[in-house]
């Protein structure tokens, strides 16, 4: 599949969002690293896109003054929270060929991300995804995140009959075809949009790109694994629900376009 140039520049482009929530302290330097390796490794017009779902820390003032300081970073706002929310928003925003999303702690290694984007834009996939689950993956995180986030996995795999190895990883690159097509279809609005956005490519007949990469867990990381991973159960139940409505005709009026696949 040849990917239709930015009508910007004539060449592929690529944004890559970094969602944040009250990261004053890291933020620029973060910004920083993904700018360096963006220059160094990725051979396409790219640019950071940071989008803010609602900090108090100050977070606003850092993300302006990176924009202010640097032509390719764009800062964004909202005023509500949610992972998902942020990375709809930012990825509807953008006019890149592809969209991508890293977490601002950097847990996963970026020398993974031109794989992802190379899949898409040369070889042929519409989405890639980062796995800490593959036999090459290699990840450092306490037991009990080790043990929830297999658990999860093997959830989604035998509930929702599906292929990729990760559910869950923070980093993610995505076509504009996609982008386009399966985000307006996704109903979450937090933690579990990236495995309602792996489902519903999946079961549409987008094609996945799996990689494993390299991640360590953020000692400061604030997300609530416990309550996280309930919400998320509930999310996996709801989509084989909407799976077994589309199996026998009922379309939700929310519903965009007839399935190319479904769970048998």
């Amino acid at each position: 599949m040849v990917p239709t140039p930015d009508t910007r520049t004539g060449h592929p482009s690529v944004d890559v969002v970094i969602p944040v929530l009250n990261e004053a302290h890291v933020l620029a330097e973060s910004v920083s690293t993904v700018r360096a390796f963006l220059h160094q490794h990725l051979p396409y017009e790219s640019r950071v896109l940071i989008v803010d779902n609602g900090s108090t820390d100050g977070t606003d003032r850092v993300g302006r003054d990176l924009e202010r300081q640097y032509q390719d970073v764009e800062y964004l706002q909202l005023a509500h929270r949610g992972r998902g929310r942020a990375l709809r928003h930012a990825w509807s925003h953008s006019k890149a060929d592809v969209v991508c999303y890293t977490d601002v702690d950097l847990s996963t290694e970026l020398r993974a991300l031109p794989i992802l984007v190379d899949a898409i834009l040369n070889d042929g996939y519409d989405l890639g995804t980062g796995s800490r689950l593959m036999k090459d993956s290699r990840t450092t995180r306490s037991l009990k995140r080790e043990i929830i986030s297999r658990g999860y996995n093997l959830l989604v795999k035998v509930v929702l009959w599906t292929s990729f190895s990760d559910a869950q990883c923070g980093f993610k690159a995505v076509s504009r075809r996609v982008v386009d097509d399966i985000v307006p279809q996704i109903k979450d609005e937090s933690w579990f949009f990236d495995t309602e956005l792996l489902v519903l490519a999946e079961k549409r007949g987008y094609r996945i790109k799996d990689t494993p990469v390299q991640w360590i867990e953020d000692d400061d990381s604030r997300v609530k694994i416990v309550s996280t991973a309930w919400e998320d159960i509930k999310g996996v139940f709801r989509l084989r629900w909407r799976f077994l409505l589309e199996a026998v005709g009922y379309r939700d009026r929310g519903e965009l376009a007839e399935p190319k696949r479904i769970l048998p």
